[in-house]
């Protein structure tokens, strides 16, 4: 049976491959973004679609529409942009949260809520599993994004215990593939966009910080999943266990784009995490889930993708 499904943020990166996704297991899809970070070309290719509709609309004000099942995934998950407005990325969080549930709420209707491994901070304990509660500067640089997601699950557990909402949360761990923004400001995006213009890679700190890494079909998949489940009312980890650290990275991406870069190094921002790696036990046992895209082919197509994005910048 086709659902319609409001997916927020669905001009971003994760929400441009879910609309995608959704569209293609025969739902329809409503799209709402207020374009601050997301962009049209991100979509453009299912503006011709039927089934799918795209709403101008900033989530931190209510909005009444008729759907079956939302995914929220609203909110600068860019250090660049939500460092620079830190006082609208919390109201998204937090403000946009109470409007989405508002609405699940009115619906009786599942939601799905895009939290993020950064709600662990800098981990004193590794790898991070559900239960961990996280070593989080309150009043912190990165504190608008952490503190916000945090409020953001509070808000959807006391929702399902005092309301009986059909809540779902995924903590997602650092993704990348096409449809990143060039100034995105993250690890990946910031490294191919550098050896691909033939400028140093940045490295803060020593480079002996870790990321893992998950492929964006995989996370989407995981998403999927966990929206399918009746009785997982809990967070979910969603994130690729490898862990490479960001010298290695950065040396593989100079290596995979053939590019003549060299690395400096700068100091590490505030903050910054220096492990960061999903203990993804729980996810494998309830859903069945577990990355499957390979750092190779997943790495390649993200070069590929925006090999192809800097050239039309450059006609342009």
């Amino acid at each position: 049976m086709k659902k319609r499904i409001l997916v927020t943020g669905g001009a971003g990166f994760l929400g441009s491959h879910l609309c995608k996704y959704l569209l293609s297991r025969g739902n329809e899809v409503l799209c709402l973004d207020n374009f601050y970070t997301g962009a049209k070309e991100n979509i453009v290719d299912l503006i011709g679609n039927p089934y799918f509709e795209i709403i101008r609309h900033d989530i931190t004000f209510p909005i009444y529409l008729e759907v079956d099942q939302i995914y929220n995934l609203a909110c600068p998950a860019s250090p660049v942009y939500y460092q620079k407005y830190p006082i609208q990325t919390t109201k998204t969080s937090v403000s946009g949260a109470i409007n989405v549930l508002g609405l699940a709420k009115r619906l009786n209707i599942p939601v799905l809520q895009a939290s993020t491994s950064e709600i662990y901070g800098d981990p004193a304990i590794h790898p991070q599993s559900e239960d961990y509660w996280g070593n989080v500067n309150c009043t912190g640089i990165r504190s608008c994004y952490d503190e916000g997601k945090r409020c953001a699950e509070t808000l959807f557990f006391d929702y399902h215990r005092e309301l009986g909402l059909d809540i779902k949360v995924a903590r997602i761990f650092n993704t990348y593939g096409p449809n990143m923004a060039v100034n995105d400001g993250r690890v990946v995006s910031n490294f191919i966009v550098q050896a691909l213009t033939g400028k140093q890679l940045t490295i803060y700190g020593d480079g002996t910080q870790t990321r893992s890494l998950c492929y964006v079909d995989d996370l989407i998949n995981g998403l999927v999943s966990l929206m399918s489940t009746n009785e997982i009312h809990e967070p979910v980890n969603l994130g690729n266990p490898t862990e490479c650290t960001v010298l290695e990275l950065a040396e593989s991406i100079i290596g995979k784009t053939k590019s003549e870069s060299s690395i400096r190094y700068e100091s590490l921002p505030l903050d910054d995490p220096k492990q960061r790696c999903p203990d993804i036990t729980k996810a494998k046992k309830m859903l069945g889930w577990e990355p499957k895209i390979g750092f190779e082919k997943g790495i390649n197509k993200t070069i590929s993708f925006f090999k192809e994005k800097l050239a039309i910048n450059r006609i342009n």
